[in-house]
């Protein structure tokens, strides 16, 4: 499958299966976006792609796992060979390996790396790897979906909602690393047209919390979806949730 190298914006979406990446990528394809739906399980991204595809979607699977170099790295070069250039990626795929309810000192080191090397480590490699492909679009566009549980501030405020919110600290603090990654990025890249931010999708309904949550898996993506689709005016460097700036 290729699309028009002039007409058709062309995304790729990590950790898309389900849940809000999944619903990104629907999202995306709704608003005419060529998406690639990026999954470590070559039969679930199938399934979810063809999912897409019957909806009357512009959808296909990618086989793209973001701990494993070599993966990462087949998947770019599928990408170059396919469309020739990529004009957003949204970082989505994310894990929590901690159990809610003990002490930031008692998490397991082990935890922590596997947190690290998804949600950190992860989004840094998929984007190295893709970046040659981004620069290649006139509109380059990286979302980097981060947690309110990465903010600094909101930790560190008794009358933030998330100021006892401290048993799964590998998480948050891999997603306040995410913040920091974003903001260098968008620094390095403050004089091409690639646009690099970081979001909040809300405290979402999905399999990662359990089914619990405030809002649905649709508003979840909105805000990943309007980052992605930001026009030349919109923000690089931001920390966001539905259009509102978070404090770092």
């Amino acid at each position: 499958m290729s699309t028009n190298a002039n007409s058709t914006k062309v995304a790729l979406v990590t950790g898309a299966t389900r849940g809000i990446g999944f619903e990104t990528v629907r999202q995306l394809a709704n608003n005419g976006v060529h998406v690639l739906l990026a999954g470590r399980d070559r039969n679930k991204a199938v399934e979810a792609s063809l999912k897409l595809q019957g909806e009357g979607l512009p959808v296909e699977a990618i086989v793209l796992d973001v701990t494993d170099a070599q993966s990462i790295a087949a998947a770019a070069e599928e990408v170059a060979r396919k469309h020739g250039r990529l004009d957003i990626l949204v970082n989505n795929a994310g894990i929590v390996a901690e159990q809610p309810g003990g002490k930031p000192s008692e998490q397991p080191l082990d935890n922590w790396r596997r947190t690290f090397d998804t949600n950190l480590f992860g989004v840094v490699a998929v984007t190295q790897a893709f970046l040659p492909l981004l620069h290649k679009s006139e509109e380059g566009r990286i979302v980097n979906v981060s947690s309110i549980l990465g903010s600094l501030t909101a930790h560190s405020d008794p009358a933030s909602p998330i100021y006892d919110f401290k048993s799964i600290p590998a998480y948050n603090a891999s997603k306040s690393a995410v913040n920091s990654w974003t903001v260098h990025l968008a620094y390095e890249l403050r004089d091409t047209p690639i646009k690099v931010n970081a979001v909040h999708p809300g405290y979402v309904k999905t399999d990662m919390n359990n089914g619990e949550g405030e809002i649905d898996i649709p508003t979840g993506a909105k805000t990943s979806v309007s980052m992605a689709l930001l026009d030349q005016n919109g923000p690089s460097g931001g920390y966001v949730y539905l259009g509102e700036t978070l404090p770092w």
